[in-house]
């Protein structure tokens, strides 16, 4: 068969919407994906707008998700969608993500993954029935310097992994701005639309995501102290968590909405017995790695010296900077080439199967219920 673009759907990413661009930018940047159809709002007349926007034809843009799965799964292969990109707010993930399964088309979903933890193990339930490819997209770990730092932990270049640290400060939730109707603080510290979780869920999940992809561990046990710092706000705008991991290492999760001047603060550093790496999200093109018997070394991407998988995830040569849609864009080229195979029949290479999948985001829906019933307990400690 003959080699195309792989099709997607998008629902989501209307007029207001931060990520749907995010999402679109990155899935096309690589050309093997085309924006074939959207859903892109709940309100019919949004979607036309963005429609328009893309150049869709008019006949491609839905005035719901519902519609949108339903009349796709009628045309031709190669006409329709290849599977959908699903860019909502938290409590519409899971009605396209299972619909869109259960009518055969692959889901790419932002996070978390879904409303409620239940939600979550029936879509693992799912994919496992079907076979299709759902990735969510914890996107940070598609950088370079973060494949790097986990092709090093897993090579024991800094031997056993002893401590991690891995924070994901913000500071624009510092005033109840969701009182003057803004957009995204609106939904996201309201109950009904983003869980039972505000700062943790929305990028608390994030911390821990890239502290367990980066160091291959998991997190066996936690102790959480979730707060509302803010008054009034019904969900938790900071958090703060001890942890555990599997081999014994010992580390600290943290989010927070209220750092007041902090701008998108990720940053994550792994210590072992040999040595230890730091990666800041605000400048991912350079890793720090400090050794206790020599100099900290700098590494950036696109040089010789990095790993395999580093370099499978670099597009610029030394020097060009290399940010958030690129690492996006590692997500949705390793979908595309996923889905191309089954196309052709052939098997992905190992590099392709590299992205967030489904037990990700199910373990991140976990991750939140184990915080809320540490924070809310007096033991504390709490298996996770």
């Amino acid at each position: 068969m003959a080699k195309r673009k792989i099709n997607m759907g998008m629902v989501g990413g209307g007029p207001g919407s931060f990520i749907g661009a995010i999402h679109f930018n990155g899935a096309i940047l690589d050309g093997q994906i085309e924006l074939v159809c959207g859903a892109f709002s709940s309100d019919p007349e949004k979607s036309t707008i963005t429609g328009k926007e893309y150049y869709l034809p008019a006949n491609r843009v839905y005035g719901s998700y519902q519609e949108m799965i339903e009349k796709e799964k009628l045309l031709p292969e190669g006409e329709r969608m290849d599977f959908l990109c699903i860019a909502t707010p938290n409590h519409v993930h899971f009605g396209p993500a299972k619909m869109a399964l259960e009518n055969g088309f692959h889901v790419v979903s932002d996070k978390p993954l879904t409303f409620t933890t239940t939600e979550a193990e029936e879509l693992v339930a799912l994919v496992e029935r079907t076979g299709l490819v759902f990735a969510v997209t914890h996107a940070y770990t598609g950088y370079p310097l973060v494949k790097e730092a986990r092709e090093m932990i897993k090579k024991g270049e800094l031997g056993k992994i002893r401590k991690v640290v891995s924070e994901y400060p913000q500071g624009w939730l510092s005033d109840p701005i969701e009182r003057e109707n803004q957009t995204q603080a609106s939904w996201r510290t309201d109950p009904g639309r983003s869980g039972k979780s505000g700062c943790m869920g929305d990028i608390g999940t994030h911390a821990l995501n890239l502290a367990e992809y980066v160091t291959g561990l998991k997190v066996t046990e936690l102790c959480a102290d979730l707060s509302i710092m803010v008054e009034g706000r019904p969900l938790d705008d900071d958090g703060n968590v001890l942890v555990r991991y599997e081999n014994g290492a010992r580390g600290i999760i943290y989010a927070s909405q209220i750092s007041a001047g902090e701008e998108n603060g990720l940053r994550i550093r792994v210590y072992g017995e040999k040595g230890g790496i730091e990666w800041v999200q605000a400048e991912p093109n350079r890793m720090e790695v400090k050794w206790t018997d020599r100099p900290m070394e700098i590494k950036k991407p696109g040089n010789a010296y990095l790993s395999d998988l580093a370099q499978y995830n670099t597009r610029m040569p030394p020097g060009h900077p290399e940010g958030l849609i690129e690492a996006f864009a590692n997500i949705y080229r390793n979908v595309a080439t996923c889905i191309q195979c089954r196309l052709d029949g052939t098997e992905p290479p190992a590099e392709a199967l590299d992205f967030p999948d489904v037990y990700d985001g199910l373990r991140g829906m976990q991750f939140i219920d184990k915080l809320i019933e540490s924070s809310d307990s007096e033991k504390k400690w709490i298996a996770f």
